[in-house]
């Protein structure tokens, strides 16, 4: 274990990009625009008319604090990174608001590129012990909600601990709390 702790040296910090999805944390109401910690080095902005079917006199409802899922519309290095949670047509497209009783953690980048990649063999494992709900930001921030807490928290520490087992090691561990 003496080499444990240089695991977060790969943490690099999230870089906004342009068409990313993320996990925002509301920290400010601005006017017109909430700022969002998006995990970067600065805070993102979204403008309230930036949601699904929102007008001047129908705002969506966001409290500081509130968690968002949505993406990047704006991210160079000379401007101020800018979030939607509408696609170009106007639609939510499953971005937004995302619910208040589930549980956010981290997990590096690396993981959440293998989380994000089509046909995850984890997440396709994972869903077979029970009902979750899921949703993964590139900046790695992974919201997740289950029927119970502690069905929350055994898929939390499976996810975190992904990175760190084999695929067959994962197997084994899911075949265990399956109860098979």
């Amino acid at each position: 274990a003496g080499g444990a702790y240089w695991v977060d040296s790969q943490q690099k910090r999230y870089v906004p990009v342009k068409g990313d999805h993320v996990i925002g944390i509301v920290t400010a109401k601005a006017g017109d625009v909430f700022k969002l910690d998006v995990g970067g080095s600065e805070q993102a902005s979204l403008s309230y008319l930036a949601f699904e079917g929102a007008t001047k006199r129908n705002r969506p409802n966001v409290q500081v604090g509130d968690l968002i899922y949505g993406q990047f519309l704006v991210a160079n290095k000379d401007m101020e990174p800018e979030m939607v949670c509408i696609d170009s047509s106007g639609r939510s497209s499953g971005m937004g608001l995302i619910g208040q009783d589930g549980f956010l953690f981290k997990v590096s980048l690396g993981l959440i590129r293998k989380l994000l990649a089509p046909k995850c063999e984890i997440i396709q494992e994972l869903s077979q012990l029970y009902p979750f709900e899921l949703v993964l930001g590139m900046n790695g921030r992974i919201w997740v909600k289950a029927k119970t807490v502690q069905q929350t928290l055994i898929i939390v520490n499976i996810l975190e601990a992904c990175e760190y087992m084999t695929a067959e090691q994962r197997k084994q561990a899911l075949a265990k709390l399956s109860g098979n």
